[in-house]
């Protein structure tokens, strides 16, 4: 083959092969386009972020590498096309970029937000709250679901007690496995789980659409305390967005029964006699800055991603 028939099949090839992730990606934006209702991921990693601050060690590392992207504090969006309608699942130290994405990838609705559910009292969960006050947003009476003492002491401590007294937010009150009817065909369910509640309660949420429904778990001590079974929970949605902060014992230097959460291989196990169908359902989330699958590509991920776990990535939607 002569040189410019070769330089030709090489331009043709990378003509082609661009063209072809365009199509996906075009793809990919069209079928989300159609949709009516559905959740999107805005955020992986555990309170803290990703790199955590100080931590120089291989994980964080490879983010000053070069190797791995930054990561956003765990936060699903709720989007809902027809209503023209959106929602954040807790109020992150990265709400100010995450309502930002919502409003240039999803829905402007003229709104910033049209609520804020909370899950608990620890830094990654409502800290984001700061942001809507006097200082900065100003808000005009945001909605702002909480549980009794969630609501309770943002009332009563500062700097929140202002986003109150000056109506920045409206403070809703929840109610353990009450329902909050956000329109005629789009729901959530407050489920309350034993967590480190230092200051207030902890919840999990149903999200309950016109076709599908997801369960939203981000932190939770471990499966076995829960008052119910978190297999028999997984199988009635079709989505569960579960705790994955610490992939196994011993991942920190400190005594770990102290930060409980459910190892990722401690959630695995007790799913690995499960139909794919059920395990396909999972998706594991808040993921600490030393769990290795925080990772955009780990084999610890890849060999459970065979056996049919999934990991939630930012940009992530699905369709209620």
């Amino acid at each position: 083959m002569k040189v410019y028939q070769i330089v030709f099949l090489l331009c043709f090839l990378v003509f082609l092969n661009c063209n072809t992730k365009k199509d996906s990606a075009d793809a990919r934006q069209t079928k989300t386009e159609k949709y009516k209702q559905y959740i999107t991921v805005l955020g992986i990693a555990q309170d803290a972020g990703y790199p955590q601050i100080d931590c120089y060690k291989e994980c964080c590392k490879a983010f000053y590498d070069g190797k791995e992207s930054n990561k956003l504090v765990s936060c699903l969006g709720l989007v809902d096309t027809e209503e023209k309608q959106k929602w954040l699942f807790d109020a992150t130290p990265n709400i100010t970029l995450q309502i930002q994405i919502l409003k240039d990838n999803h829905l402007d609705n003229g709104k910033v937000i049209d609520g804020v559910f909370l899950t608990h009292a620890h830094i990654g969960h409502y800290t984001g709250l700061m942001y809507l006050g006097f200082e900065a947003l100003g808000g005009n009476n945001i909605p702002v679901y909480a549980m009794p003492r969630m609501k309770n002491y943002l009332e009563i401590n500062g700097p929140w007690s202002q986003l109150v007294s000056k109506s920045n937010i409206d403070l809703k009150l929840l109610k353990n496995d009450s329902v909050v009817n956000l329109n005629n065909s789009l729901k959530v369910i407050p489920v309350q789980v034993p967590h480190r509640d230092e200051f207030s309660e902890t919840i999990g949420y149903k999200i309950i659409g016109k076709n599908k429904s997801a369960l939203f778990i981000p932190d939770i001590d471990k499966w076995e305390t829960w008052n119910r079974n978190i297999i028999e929970e997984v199988k009635k949605v079709d989505y569960a967005f579960i705790d994955a902060s610490f992939f196994r014992d011993g991942e920190l230097k400190r005594d770990m029964s102290k930060i409980p959460h459910p190892f990722t291989t401690q959630t695995t196990t007790l799913f690995e006699n499960e139909d794919l169908e059920t395990k396909s359902k999972i998706h594991f989330i808040h993921y600490n800055h030393t769990n290795p699958t925080i990772r955009d590509d780990h084999p610890l991920k890849d060999s459970l991603q065979s056996l049919g776990f999934r990991f939630a990535r930012e940009g992530d939607n699905f369709e209620l």
